[in-house]
């Protein structure tokens, strides 16, 4: 889910930039790409345990980009924020270097990933039985081509806090990086967001992450 590469700014693509600097009240915070539950309650002098009760979490690993969190501080704190300008610079600029970064691309490489994601997919089928997808049809196909483009459907890539098959944030698999689990978290993660993955793939093409 990325937010992986370099190539993409997924505050750019998603608009978040605001044009001016603002002070907000931290009783209520928004995910940004890369936070947990955790992270969040040492920021704010709070627990997890504080953060889950209050939002009432089932699952304080599975938190959402954009999700609106209470978090029972009342310290202010100043949001940095970007001129529109700057926005566009960026938007610009992450669109170059994914052109440049497919035009790199070359289809040996290409295949050799291939060939690896295939053997590692079936090594991991056959250890790893106590999770079956009930994604079909055109939604597996979507499934299958965000992990082509997310890994190679690789899942032992790994790209700072992302991992795996579908490059998901090493909170949400709560450190189980099975096959079976990335599969698992993957599918509700994606239900819980976009509702589907075709849904989840339209907002890939659109944006370069999910």
């Amino acid at each position: 889910m990325k937010m992986k590469k370099v190539l993409v700014s997924a505050a750019a693509l998603t608009g978040t930039i605001a044009g001016a600097t603002a002070v907000a009240s931290a009783d209520t915070v928004t995910v940004k790409a890369g936070d947990t539950v955790s992270e969040l309650a040492q920021k704010y002098d709070t627990t997890v345990n504080t953060i889950q009760q209050l939002n009432n979490l089932k699952n304080p690993n599975m938190i959402f980009v954009g999700q609106q969190l209470k978090v029972n501080n009342n310290n202010e704190i100043q949001q940095n924020t970007q001129t529109q300008a700057a926005q566009q610079t960026s938007n610009n600029q992450a669109a170059s270097q994914n052109t440049q970064a497919e035009q790199s691309t070359t289809q040996a490489a290409q295949q050799t990933s291939n060939n690896q994601a295939a053997s590692q997919n079936t090594q991991a089928q056959a250890s790893n039985n106590n999770y079956s997808s009930s994604v079909s049809g055109s939604d597996a196909a979507a499934k299958a081509w965000i992990a082509a483009h997310e890994s190679s459907n690789n899942y032992n890539a790994r790209n700072g806090q992302y991992i795996g098959k579908y490059q998901l944030s090493a909170s949400y698999l709560n450190g189980d990086y099975s096959p079976a689990n990335q599969e698992r978290v993957a599918d509700q993660y994606v239900s819980q967001r976009y509702g589907s993955w075709s849904n989840a793939q339209r907002f890939w093409e659109a944006n370069g992450w999910y």
